[in-house]
């Protein structure tokens, strides 16, 4: 979301990555939904291609609560906005660093990225209404998948999901992180919380980038009534990704997704539920 920049509900042009949301004013923000665990999936379905007042693309956050605007600078600087329900209302935030995962085309193999909070003119004190990034210099000119997983908004956690080719927002779903080197080995090869030792072995003694090297992911984020669901993404589960957690197999949309829902089987086990809960009702 930048000046001449092209942006899909995903991230802007090739060369260029920003992320733009409705300008700033003194309105007051909008009224929150209720709180919800886990994220709620940002959807751009709504709008299309639709752009934005910075010429940036709008991305829908839960069923339309609030919006936000990427936009792509031709430096390679991305801005996210943060508007309200009325689009043409600026959304004040909690200030937070948000991690934005990003992955090539036809790679599955994600990079990250550190979007700040840059605080606009009339945002309160501990809130912003702006985030900012830069995109690695080897991505620029490239098709490129963003996936931000956590956004906090009044308690309330969202997650947002979009292309700089405007493909879905779940295009990029699929890639919420991947961790890098002895980062992952430790995660996918030790045990902790409900991942196993049993489940390590189980699992090929190897991590999803080795084991799914080549596959690529695709995203379905309207899954009918019986299928069952990524426990990240909440989007259709992909029988091609697959771990072994607690001695129970799960089905993810990607590897990230797997990576994230890892984490939490070691880190919070009360929040994983049984393979059979994680189904379109």
């Amino acid at each position: 979301m930048f000046r001449p920049f092209r942006i899909g509900v995903s991230l802007a042009a090739f060369a260029v990555v920003g992320f733009a949301i409705v300008g700033c004013d003194s309105s007051p923000p909008s009224p929150p939904t209720p709180a919800s665990t886990p994220p709620v999936v940002a959807k751009e379905d709504a709008h299309g291609h639709k752009p934005g007042a910075h010429g940036g693309i709008l991305v829908s956050l839960g069923r339309d609560s609030y919006h936000a605007e990427a936009v792509f600078e031709k430096n390679g600087t991305v801005r996210l906005y943060m508007l309200g329900k009325d689009e043409a209302r600026v959304q004040e935030v909690e200030a937070q660093e948000l991690t934005a995962y990003l992955t090539p085309e036809g790679s599955t193999e994600s990079d990250k990225m550190t979007l700040r909070p840059e605080p606009q003119s009339g945002d309160s004190q501990g809130k912003t209404s702006l985030f900012t990034a830069t995109l690695p210099k080897d991505l620029l000119g490239k098709t490129v998948q963003v996936t931000i997983n956590n956004i906090n908004i009044h308690g309330e956690r969202f997650r947002i999901a979009f292309t700089n080719e405007g493909k879905g927002s779940h295009a990029t779903a699929e890639m919420p992180a991947k961790k890098d080197g002895d980062e992952e080995q430790k995660l996918f090869l030790t045990p902790g919380g409900l991942y196993t030792a049993a489940d390590i072995v189980a699992n090929g003694n190897t991590v999803p980038t080795v084991k799914y090297k080549g596959i690529r992911a695709s995203h379905d984020d309207n899954p009918k009534n019986g299928d069952k669901i990524c426990p990240i993404s909440k989007t259709k589960a992909n029988p091609k990704f697959t771990w072994v957690i607690g001695g129970k197999t799960y089905e993810f949309c990607c590897i990230p997704c797997i990576e994230e829902f890892v984490v939490l089987a070691k880190e919070k086990p009360g929040e994983v539920k049984d393979p059979k809960d994680y189904v379109k009702n």
